[in-house]
């Protein structure tokens, strides 16, 4: 809730200066898919390639966010809506600075993706669904989650005792068996599809 008494202060610089500057739209690349999915891998491959670029990128992790900004926030389905509304409102201020901001998040419900798209203007907004089926998310394992899981010893994890609703009308739907690069090369063909790249 907005308080009555806070007035939003206008200034100079806006976003379409800091886009000039930097040379290339302001956007979010929103990952979503399965622990294990491959998200973060991906997403750390392209904001790699793109900073060789000269694009401005910031990567913003799921885990990395809960050591500071979400560390008051559990798993349950209320502490996973005011999560992502928390990242929807950084992401939205990582726009306005003309940033190309990719998010690694599981996400699992439409309704908080949907939330972020509304926030930061659907031009804004790519949603990435990175695909992978729950077995190889389970073998991989990285993070001990699925065992913990199974196990009963965690709580809403989402394709195991909670629920991941898949993106209906993703911007773009990866393979995610396929390799790394396969799957980079495919977010950048839609990235310069849409000029938000050049090179």
């Amino acid at each position: 809730m907005i308080n009555h008494n806070v007035t939003w202060h206008k200034y100079s610089i806006n976003r379409n200066d800091r886009e000039i500057q930097h040379k290339h739209p302001a956007v979010a690349l929103w990952f979503t898919g399965l622990s294990g999915s491959g998200k973060s891998t991906i997403a750390d491959y392209l904001e790699n390639y793109l900073y060789h670029m000269g694009i401005n990128t910031y990567l913003l992790d799921g885990d990395n966010l809960r050591h500071g900004l979400c560390c008051d926030l559990g798993f349950s389905d209320v502490h996973r809506k005011e999560n992502i509304r928390r990242v929807g409102e950084v992401v939205k201020l990582m726009i306005d600075a003309g940033l190309i901001v990719l998010t690694a998040f599981i996400a699992p419900y439409r309704a908080e993706r949907q939330m972020v798209k509304r926030l930061l203007g659907e031009e804004k907004f790519i949603e990435i669904f990175v695909d992978t089926p729950l077995e190889i998310c389970e073998g991989r394992d990285p993070k001990g989650l699925y065992e913990k899981a199974r196990r009963r010893k965690l709580n809403y994890f989402p394709g195991v005792n909670a629920t991941y609703e898949v993106p209906q009308n993703p911007d773009i739907h990866l393979d995610g068996t396929q390799s790394v690069v396969t799957l980079t090369n495919q977010i950048l063909a839609l990235l310069r599809n849409r000029k938000i790249i050049i090179s």
